[in-house]
């Protein structure tokens, strides 16, 4: 088995898999500008992917030879779609394959799927197994998973810990607090004395309110870990995994021109195939912020209705600012 994680560095940091927010495109952007040492894809449905309507979940599947290393998360609830998509993900070229087992949106955790796993271990064991079986050991596996459904559970992360995966994240958070409390770093060192006494061969990997690279290899020194996952972070700095980041003191014609790339980014990825704009608008804020006159700015671009009229307005205000900075 080749195994990515032998060529990482020894503390590693990773950009987590967000919905609708980490595709190929953002992916990219960030790779060619602030690159991570590791990519998770987003979290897509194994049923879905096995059903006639496979070609839209797929999507979320598509990347370049410059995201790499690349995981791909996987969740659902058919043991047989795991198997079968664990097959199919060896043969596309990722380099690992990631099982969602804490995601807190209501209507997965229903399910059973996601964070709702956490409250049938045996179905998670099986399903590890499954995807294990699937991929025939030619790449590892790993799981993504919270502290607990409504408090720490430190018995659902020993049981995961004990099924020889490669590496286990743990957003410190439980399933009911989704994002809405800060997470619990006071947990961190109970749960890697867990790691070491139960599987020192697994790699340990937190997620929480890290905010950059800095921030994260704090956090890394202190509690030993193998490795940080940066989610909302990116949001606040799309720079977050340099170790010098600049975005804050960017100027406001270079942060609209990331956006535009962005923007021509998207617009090459998806030629030929409808695309709404919803996903562009998401990332607005991300780029167009933190100077004077960006809330007017992206009030401005959000009200486009095309993706042609969103490239054109932010060349346009960039155009703008840079005769503004001359």
């Amino acid at each position: 088995m080749t195994n990515y994680l032998d060529d990482l560095p020894k503390q590693f940091l990773v950009l987590a898999p967000m919905e609708d927010v980490t595709d190929t495109v953002f992916r990219r952007v960030i790779a060619r500008n602030a690159p991570f040492d590791l990519y998770f894809t987003e979290f897509a449905n194994v049923d879905g992917l096995q059903s006639p309507g496979r070609n839209v979940v797929g999507r979320r599947l598509r990347f370049e030879p410059e995201e790499q290393p690349l995981v791909a998360q996987i969740w659902g609830k058919d043991p047989q779609n795991f198997y079968k998509t664990a097959q199919e993900l060896v043969e596309m070229g990722f380099v690992g394959i990631d099982i969602n087992m804490g995601c807190p949106v209501k209507a997965v955790v229903k399910e059973g799927c996601g964070g709702g796993i956490i409250a049938f271990p045996e179905r998670a064991k099986e399903v590890i197994q499954t995807v294990k079986d699937g991929s025939g050991g030619a790449i590892p596996i790993s799981v993504k998973t919270r502290i607990g459904l409504k408090d720490y559970q430190p018995e659902w992360l020993k049981m995961l810990l004990e099924q020889d995966i490669a590496m286990l994240t743990v957003h410190l958070r439980t399933v009911k607090e989704m994002s809405l409390v800060d997470a619990h770093w006071e947990l961190m060192d109970d749960i890697k004395k867990l790691r070491d006494e139960v599987a020192p061969q697994t790699k340990l990997v937190a997620n929480g309110d890290i905010k950059n690279r800095l921030h994260a290899e704090e956090l890394m020194q202190k509690y030993g870990l193998d490795g940080a996952m940066i989610g909302r972070g990116v949001f606040h700095d799309p720079f977050a995994a340099l170790s010098d980041s600049h975005w804050a003191d960017l100027p406001p014609a270079q942060k609209l021109d990331l956006y535009r790339q962005h923007i021509e980014l998207f617009q090459e990825t998806w030629v030929g195939e409808y695309r709404p704009i919803a996903p562009l608008n998401k990332f607005c804020k991300t780029y167009v912020n933190g100077f004077a006159g960006a809330k007017e700015i992206r009030e401005r671009l959000m009200h486009c209705k095309t993706i042609e009229e969103l490239h054109k307005k932010v060349l346009e205000h960039q155009q703008a600012l840079q005769l503004v900075t001359v």
